[in-house]
């Protein structure tokens, strides 16, 4: 199991990296120490494999394009496909973990296109609707289920015989059980919680308004791709509009539909997330990693920064990062 403190993203499409991943036996399990992120949070991104997740410690919340959910100790929940995403450590708290697995749904449909993967797994890769599954002990035996099978996956060790069966034994039975759970819960919750339980499969959003959320999406990962490329440039909002062939109202209606924040703020946070980079794997000056990262002045770059991680950023490369 490998030890996530970062996210890297392929220099072609700009996907999440996942580290040790392989064709072979398409997924990989990690444990993320998310209090040891730049800013204790993994910005947004996206990768065309499913996620399961469970918290280990602390709070987290999840952010999409349909809003936050929030994830205690003991909860977790299911990332759609290619599914816009971010991830958030919850203030004050010393340790904010969790356990993931990502993979390539083919792992439980066997061959894309067989009857296993038309009846069971395309239904809900391809439920635009359906971006998160939160599952919480409290709510529902079902999920509870869920999430005993999901911890029980994360023993399995590699050094153990025909581990790869066992694992996606698993995964095919957690997968079965999500499409149950992505139905209307028979039972309100225990308590009232932050967001919604997830889109039922039976009642998908209307045609309308899931094509304009998928446009939207895939509109709003074209900017962020070209943001990726030229932050270290002089940008305009007229600039990222224009690599998705829009205007600047509507580049500002959409970054606002799909993460909740003006394109500039997004340039402003991931220029950051790239100083960070630099703070630690470098010893650059400031000044350079300022210029090096499309922010401007030292001065201003010192500002800003304190104004976003709580610190300076020599006091940030002193500390390696470590953020409470």
């Amino acid at each position: 199991m490998k030890i996530i403190r970062r996210i890297d993203v392929k220099p072609e499409s700009h996907e999440e990296v996942l580290p040790g991943f392989s064709q072979g036996f398409p997924l990989i399990s990690s444990y993320v120490e998310l209090d040891r992120y730049p800013g204790r949070q993994a910005p947004w991104h996206w990768h065309k494999e499913v996620e399961l997740f469970y918290v280990k410690e602390g709070e987290l919340e999840y952010n999409t394009p349909q809003g936050t959910k929030i994830f205690p100790a003991g909860s977790g929940g299911f990332v759609n496909s290619n599914v816009l995403h971010m991830t958030r450590a919850k203030a004050g708290l010393p340790a904010v973990t969790s356990l993931l697995h990502l993979f390539d749904p083919i792992l439980v449909g066997g061959i894309r296109g067989g009857d296993i993967d038309v009846k069971y797994v395309f239904p809900l890769v391809a439920e635009s609707g359906i971006e998160v599954i939160g599952l919480y002990p409290e709510r529902d035996p079902l999920e509870r289920q869920i999430l005993d099978i999901l911890q029980e996956s994360f023993l399995i060790s590699e050094k153990e015989g025909a581990w790869e069966i066992r694992l996606r034994e698993k995964i095919s039975k957690i997968w079965r059980l999500l499409l149950t759970a992505a139905q209307p819960l028979a039972q309100p919750p225990a308590q009232p919680l932050a967001q919604p339980p997830a889109q039922p499969l039976s009642k998908p959003l209307s045609g309308g308004k899931r094509n304009s959320g998928v446009r939207a999406s895939t509109k709003t990962k074209t900017m962020m791709v070209y943001i990726h490329e030229h932050y270290a440039e002089r940008l305009t909002v007229s600039d990222i509009a224009s690599a998705a062939f829009i205007s600047e109202r509507e580049c500002f209606r959409t970054f606002q539909e799909c993460l909740h924040m003006t394109p500039v703020e997004y340039l402003t946070g991931y220029r950051l997330q790239k100083a960070c980079r630099m703070l630690l794997e470098s010893s650059e000056p400031v000044t350079v990693i300022s210029q090096a990262c499309g922010l401007g002045s030292s001065s201003y770059f010192g500002k800003l920064f304190r104004e976003h991680m709580g610190r300076t950023p020599l006091e940030y490369r002193k500390t390696g990062g470590i953020m409470t």
